[in-house]
């Protein structure tokens, strides 16, 4: 058993998170997405993963490197060129960088579980095979059903009474589906199924090898177990998984740090004025964050290392990408601050050079000591 993790995306959908980070290097609950991934696939015994790689494809590398720290074998697929000595990224599609692999070493020589980098997931993985193997297979999606009002934002299938998909469509409107039942980004392949890719292509496992596999009626499965499927579609999704997951309504993902008091838990170094500060869990405060005296912290809100609650300030339901510093008497009310950026919770986003926004903020980084944003709101 082998995996492949699709991680070549520029995540447009969830900008300004990804500006600066690859989607799969999303940080949830201090951690990237995609290290959960490669966490369970290890607990499945799954020892061999290839990635594919394109926009930001270093910072995934250097995080990971060859895996063993993850007790796994981790291999990349760098998809783009060179031009003019600058690596210039070219993603080929999904499937066409499985072909990619295939053509250069053949990797796939074997059933191939295939996940998208961008999503946390507890699938009984062992159990997902075993099901794929015992209808004879030729490739299985794991499926999930999500509202009516949501079908837009994924591949959505029909199947008949054995579970076999009858219709595909990508991202079809709310008028259009023809059920709910959607893909969750994971599938299983038999070596067989590269075949059908053509080399040296941009080809998408979604828009153009699931239909083609409709239309030939090969034997093409949809598996539907019960199980938590976490999923990043949009920067709304991230507060709202952030806040999930403080919550505890997550039980496979417990909160990192030390618990200090009921609801607080802190990484190291912390400089907190507990006599003058008014903290309310579940509220996360990462390693070198500073809270000053008269500030106020309402949970669920994560506070990453390095940042700075100066005099007066509140952070509401809110998240802090690394060294924000928060002005004196300025508030954060459900949003996510991404260095130059800020998106409340229904995705609207506000930048530095916004002058019809409400928030006020500019990036002073200091480059010798510490990094620093500054981020301002008005109450």
């Amino acid at each position: 058993m082998k995996a492949m993790i699709l991680a070549a995306g520029k995540g447009t959908r969830v900008r300004p998170l990804t500006y600066e980070l690859p989607k799969p290097m999303i940080p949830i609950l201090g951690k990237p997405v995609m290290a959960y991934l490669i966490e369970h696939l290890a607990q499945h015994q799954i020892k061999d993963v290839m990635v594919n790689v394109s926009y930001l494809h270093e910072k995934i590398q250097q995080y990971f490197g060859d895996g063993h720290r993850f007790g796994v074998n981790i291999g990349y697929s760098f998809e783009g060129d060179i031009d003019n000595g600058k690596i210039v990224p070219s993603p080929v599609g999904s499937a066409g960088g499985m072909r990619k692999i295939q053509d250069f070493g053949g990797f796939f020589d074997e059933t191939t579980i295939v996940i998208c980098g961008d999503a946390i997931i507890d699938l009984d993985i062992t159990k997902a095979v075993a099901e794929h193997k015992q209808k004879g297979a030729l490739v299985s999606l794991v499926a999930k059903e999500v509202p009516t009002d949501k079908v837009s934002g994924y591949g959505i299938v029909v199947t008949d009474d054995a579970g076999k998909i009858i219709s595909f469509q990508e991202k079809p409107t709310q008028q259009e589906a023809r059920s709910n039942l959607a893909s969750t980004g994971i599938y299983i392949f038999e070596p067989e199924a590269l075949n059908l890719i053509p080399s040296g292509s941009t080809f998408d496992i979604g828009s153009d090898l699931f239909p083609l596999l409709v239309e030939r009626n090969l034997p093409f499965y949809a598996i539907n177990h019960p199980f938590n499927w976490i999923d990043i579609g949009l920067v709304s999704d991230y507060w709202l998984v952030m806040q999930q997951v403080m919550r505890g309504e997550v039980p496979s993902m417990p909160m990192p740090g030390t618990q200090i008091k009921p609801g607080v838990w802190v990484g190291l170094n912390v400089h907190i004025d507990w006599e003058h500060t008014s903290i309310e869990g579940p509220v996360y405060l990462g390693s070198g964050v500073r809270v000053d005296k008269g500030t106020q912290i309402i949970g669920p809100s994560w506070i990453s290392n390095g940042c700075h609650i100066q005099r007066g300030g509140r952070v509401v339901r809110s998240v802090l990408f690394e060294y924000t510093r928060v002005g004196q008497d300025y508030t954060f009310e459900d949003m996510i601050v991404c260095g130059e950026y800020c998106v409340d919770k229904s995705g609207r986003m506000m930048h530095v050079d916004d002058d019809a926004c409400d928030l006020i903020w500019s990036d002073a980084r200091e480059k010798v000591i510490y990094p620093m944003n500054y981020a301002h709101a008005r109450l």
